[in-house]
């Protein structure tokens, strides 16, 4: 997993946070969800092959 990703993922637990201390727990946990799913390694950090493709389809 990549630190990209792991920022990602505390960020989202963090807004979860906020979100049920309002009230909101169906939110807060599509949350912690997704965070889950950041960390379990089963989703991919494509970030640097697709900012790889803008930036060479730009050169051309």
């Amino acid at each position: 997993m990549s630190e990209r990703m792991k920022k990602q993922a505390e960020k989202s637990r963090e807004a979860a946070r906020v979100v049920r201390s309002r009230g909101n727990e169906e939110s807060a946990r599509r949350m912690e969800s997704y965070a889950d799913e950041l960390e379990s390694g089963r989703v991919t950090d494509v970030t640097d092959t697709v900012s790889g493709l803008i930036s060479w389809a730009f050169r051309r």
